[in-house]
């Protein structure tokens, strides 16, 4: 545990208590929420190469993790399938998606990184990273982008194409099949083609194949555009239960997992935000990111309060009244040691019991497994991490 002169009070309040602390975004709230009410502080890192790989191991360790990190530039298949996966099993199994990118260049270029492209990464993960060593502009242009982000996504645009057999054509009893989508009469569709041309180009190739379909039954094609404005940008926090800072009750073990699972309902969806992690320090043997690097990257976070979260780091950076920033910790597995890449590895104990971080990011430990022992090995991790904080709150406690 640190000495004394560094025991910040959030390394001795629950998850829960820290929630409900000032100066804290939307989603940083419901992260220290969720991970009080499911009771696991553990991330998994989905280091694998195909979608069907990435949603099969999100639907194996789902209830077990609160954040599950990506690297949607590793997936060699990454389309629109992969998100609406992700996106699914996120939402029933509630946990984050983290997108490990590690920003790290000028303003304009990786605000396209982070919008545009394949990827298009604001659009499905809440939680992105990035270096501090081209500056701090870093940050204000993720959080520029990402506010834009939000505002496109309040104001949708919805267009239905349908097509129904005209009326006088019905009427005449004649047997051929209608052409979905096909029409030859353009005059009924002028007025609407002028107001979007790609619904004008769907519209004249829905023509066009009705021409080549002679002898069928024409069809009205009908173009409607809906423009909705959600008013509000933000999900409400939800408000909180009187047993969020408990760290137990005296209920039966079914009795806690049906109030649980009814805590996590109310809980609902986490908020349309988006938050920053900064890379504080690495893992990695012999990394160039100094303490005075590291101290940098918290100065900027306590002055971008509003979209930096936390950190990736092996230790708690919060030092200052006031700070309650949320630090990842990569290169975790239950045994100390390393690999042949430089990667240094802590057990849990040693960086949420000792080290007063709060989530433990496990990769191989986890993924590596057998397929058919993935969910026991992310298991394993979840209580070891859980028993960790436990212990960090027991001494703290007999501290105070």
């Amino acid at each position: 545990m640190a000495p004394s002169s560094q025991r910040h009070p959030t390394l001795f309040q629950s998850y829960g208590e820290r929630s409900e602390q000032p100066n804290l975004t939307p989603l940083a709230s419901y992260l220290l929420r969720l991970i009080h009410l499911k009771r696991t502080n553990l991330c998994v890192s989905a280091d694998v190469n195909t979608t069907t790989e990435l949603l099969q191991l999100a639907e194996e360790v789902g209830e077990h993790i609160c954040v599950l990190k990506t690297h949607a530039d590793i997936i060699d298949d990454f389309s629109d399938r992969t998100i609406r996966g992700l996106n699914e099993i996120s939402r029933r199994k509630k946990f984050l998606i983290f997108e490990d990118r590690k920003f790290g260049d000028i303003g304009s270029t990786l605000q396209q990184q982070y919008t545009r492209g394949p990827l298009a990464i604001v659009k499905w993960a809440s939680l992105v990273n990035a270096a501090l060593f081209p500056g701090p502009a870093v940050i204000t242009a993720l959080a520029e982008a990402a506010q834009k982000a939000i505002a496109a996504h309040n104001t949708s645009v919805s267009t239905d194409i349908s097509a129904s057999p005209a009326a006088s054509l019905v009427d005449s009893g004649r047997d051929d099949e209608s052409v979905e989508g096909a029409s030859d009469d353009d005059d009924d569709d002028d007025e609407d083609d002028d107001d979007d041309d790609d619904i004008g180009s769907d519209v004249a190739e829905a023509s066009d194949l009705a021409e080549d379909r002679k002898g069928r039954k024409q069809s009205v094609v009908s173009v409607s555009t809906t423009i909705s404005t959600k008013t509000e940008a933000i999900s409400p926090q939800p408000a909180l239960r009187p047993t969020l800072s408990r760290d137990s009750t005296q209920s039966s073990d079914a009795e806690e997992a049906e109030e649980v699972a009814a805590e996590l309902a109310e809980l609902g969806p986490p908020p349309f935000y988006r938050s920053l992690l900064l890379l504080a320090q690495m893992s990695s043997a012999g990394n160039l990111l100094t303490p005075d690097y590291t101290a940098q990257c918290v100065h900027h976070a306590r002055r971008n309060r509003d979209f930096v979260m936390g950190f990736i780091a092996q230790q708690s950076l919060n030092k200052e009244a006031g700070d309650n920033f949320i630090t990842m910790t990569p290169g975790v597995q239950l045994t100390q040691g390393g690999d042949a890449h430089g990667q240094q590895y802590n057990t849990p104990q040693k960086v949420i019991a000792e080290g007063g971080t709060d989530i433990i990011i496990v990769g191989r430990g986890v993924y590596g497994a057998p397929v058919s022992e993935r969910k026991a090995a992310a298991l394993k991790y979840r209580q070891a991490g859980w028993n960790a904080y436990q212990q960090r709150l027991r001494a703290g406690r007999q501290r105070r």
